[in-house]
């Protein structure tokens, strides 16, 4: 496996998906039956117009994600704890949650492009060599706190691949590692870090085309990444 090099150290602002001493747990049922229909207009996930005023529009809620996912009949279940921000954290807190659980990479290359890996929360990236695996123009670099809100809407400690959502100018390619993808259940903080949401990976990759975006999945950790 590859070495953790740079900053990667287990706390790069990981969508941790996992969950502790619960408070409690709102579920939209893995196991229930479906939903209502999108409503027409939704399909890319931006509930909070406002056309004409030249602004951009306000990044969607843990809440509006939540329902958002339930208009597209996608079943989840929300678990809520205290706030995370490290891995280390997260697994200090978890209960017994199934599936992959998540951290997150919020990359920038040379050219200004963006990248938002989602491995499994023990997943070794070696920064110095990503680059050419996701196909970025040189070296990348933690994108800032102010680029992470303005097209993910959320902050550090919060990154998930729920963030997506937010990106409504399609300025962030999306890439989930193979090993993580593995799962049947996939965990991920819904937009805040004192919650983790549990999806199908089938239901994800629907949720992510719904946003209309694309996504890859590619060997990010294994050690033919390198």
């Amino acid at each position: 496996m590859a070495q953790a090099i740079g900053k990667c150290k287990g706390y790069c602002w990981p969508g941790c998906g996992r969950a502790g001493t619960l408070a409690g747990r709102r579920s939209a049922g893995l196991e229930g039956g479906l939903e209502p229909p999108l409503e027409p207009g939704l399909e890319a996930g931006v509930t909070r117009s406002q056309e004409g005023t030249g602004e951009r529009s306000a990044p969607l809620t843990s809440d509006e994600l939540l329902a958002f996912l339930e208009r597209l009949s996608i079943r989840t279940e929300t678990r809520e704890h205290p706030p995370v921000f490290t891995v280390a954290e997260s697994q200090a807190l978890r209960e017994d949650i199934p599936g992959g659980h998540t951290k997150n990479l919020f990359l920038k290359d040379k050219k200004g492009r963006y990248f938002l890996l989602t491995v499994g929360e023990t997943a070794e990236i070696d920064l110095k060599r990503i680059h050419a695996v996701i196909g970025a123009q040189g070296r990348v670099s933690f994108g800032k706190p102010e680029a992470l809100m303005e097209l993910l809407g959320v902050v550090p400690g919060a990154v998930t691949c729920f963030g997506i959502v937010n990106d409504t100018d399609k300025k962030v390619t999306l890439i989930f590692d193979e090993a993580l993808m593995a799962h049947e259940i996939i965990n991920g903080h819904p937009l805040r870090n004192d919650a983790t949401t549990s999806i199908r990976r089938e239901d994800l990759k629907r949720f992510v085309e719904a946003t209309g975006h694309a996504f890859t999945v590619l060997n990010l950790s294994g050690s033919e990444a390198t």
